[in-house]
């Protein structure tokens, strides 16, 4: 009775492995196909930032919080590189971290100005001692992102995900 069992139990695993190899195989299809926050961070470090369509400088010598982000131009550039699954996905996340970031702000450090960095290639942050520091943004790998300045120190990029923490140690004299 047992060798029978282990006969039927035989039969039975036989004629499910292949659906069971098929079944994996689709779903490692479409864990490639559907974008993981890992896989998109994997793409995002092989993907380079198309250059500014601008050549302008946005002058900064207040305390401001700035944050950049690609123009237009950029956009569609990037789109096209790096395909629509990344694309849109980032753009998700990066817009809900500017809008957290930019609350985390208004609520805490009302004093700090907030600009627009979207049609500038550079920032020019001038200090009250009159020196200055200049960031190329084509140079920055991240597409989106957000300076601190508090006119005395040279500004800082801030972790959008950590605003408050971030912002909080650079502005501690």
């Amino acid at each position: 009775m047992k060798i029978l069992k282990g006969y039927i139990d035989a039969i039975i695993f036989s004629a499910f492995l292949p659906f069971a190899i098929i079944c994996c195989n689709n779903n490692a299809a479409s864990k490639r196909e559907h974008a993981s926050p890992a896989n998109t961070a994997a793409a995002a470090k092989t993907f380079i930032k198309p250059p500014s369509s601008f050549q302008d400088t946005l002058l900064i010598d207040y305390p401001s919080a700035v944050f950049y982000q690609p123009d237009s131009v950029q956009l569609i550039k990037i789109k096209a590189v790096a395909g629509s699954m990344f694309y849109e996905s980032t753009i998700h996340e990066y817009f809900y971290q500017m809008l957290t970031a930019r609350k985390v702000i208004k609520l805490n450090w009302p004093a700090l100005k907030i600009l627009e960095a979207d049609k500038y290639r550079f920032l020019l942050f001038i200090k009250k001692d009159k020196t200055s520091e200049c960031i190329n943004l084509d140079k920055k790998t991240d597409t989106h992102g957000l300076f601190v300045f508090d006119g005395k120190k040279p500004p800082v990029l801030v972790d959008m995900t950590n605003t408050e923490t971030d912002i909080s140690f650079y502005l501690k004299e």
